[in-house]
């Protein structure tokens, strides 16, 4: 006996109600935690691109060099510094968090303003002109966007640190009154410019460093008017 077949139309609706098939995908893998940063090669691979700016500047600092003289691979620099650039920010970072610490802890609270401003500028000169390789790359020498906006961030601390030694100094009647950022801003300027010469891999003077460092000395002396205040209060008494 054979089976009625069903019109066409009831087994296209059979067809469609019929649930699709369940696919089944793939379970992902699990994605593994990035290792912990190893604070102890963080701190060689800085050390070491300071020690290569030492001995080259820039143009010797490549990732290989600091690689090898930290004692790691160059994949694992990458794994603690997005880039050079970044490897030299923290470089620079450190040498300037240094000159900071020293202007504000080098002279003695007791001195005058002048005297402590003069300790501040020989110190840094004499700083610079005992490493001179290493002062002309973090100071001088042309670097990456990011390195050369920390070298800006560093001015500016070091022209406020100058400039609240110089209004100590207005307050307490040693100094002229004038404007203590632009006078700040004005020796850290020429402190600057008259390194070149002196710091130059190239070579540029054949002064000593203790000429140097007296020349400057002296120029921040006049500067800040220490010699002009004392005359002025001369002339006044002697009327």
């Amino acid at each position: 006996m054979t089976r009625p077949r069903r019109p066409k139309a009831a087994r296209a609706r059979t067809s469609r109600t019929r649930p699709a098939p369940v696919r089944r995908t793939a379970t992902p893998p699990r994605r593994s935690s990035p290792p912990p940063i190893d604070e102890g090669t963080r701190d060689r691979l800085v050390r070491a691109a300071r020690e290569v700016l030492e001995r080259g500047g820039y143009a010797t600092a490549s990732v290989l060099a600091i690689a090898e003289r930290a004692g790691v691979s160059a994949g694992a620099m990458y794994r603690h510094f997005p880039s050079k650039a970044e490897l030299f920010v923290e470089v620079f970072r450190a040498a300037a968090d240094g000159e900071l610490a020293a202007l504000r802890t080098a002279p003695a609270p007791d001195e005058s303003a002048a005297a402590r401003l003069e300790a501040v500028v020989a110190a840094y000169a004499r700083r610079a002109l005992h490493n001179p390789r290493l002062a002309w790359a973090l100071v001088y020498e042309p670097v990456d966007p990011l390195v050369d906006a920390e070298r800006l961030v560093y001015r500016r601390s070091y022209c406020r640190g100058m400039a609240a030694l110089l209004r100590e100094g207005i307050a307490a009647g040693e100094l002229p009154d004038d404007d203590p950022e632009v006078t700040a801003a004005a020796l850290v300027g020429a402190i600057a410019e008259a390194l070149v010469g002196p710091l130059s891999p190239l070579g540029g003077t054949t002064a000593s460093e203790d000429d140097i460092v007296a020349g400057l000395v002296r120029f921040c002396r006049r500067a800040i008017g220490v010699g002009t205040l004392r005359a002025v209060r001369t002339r006044t008494l002697r009327r």
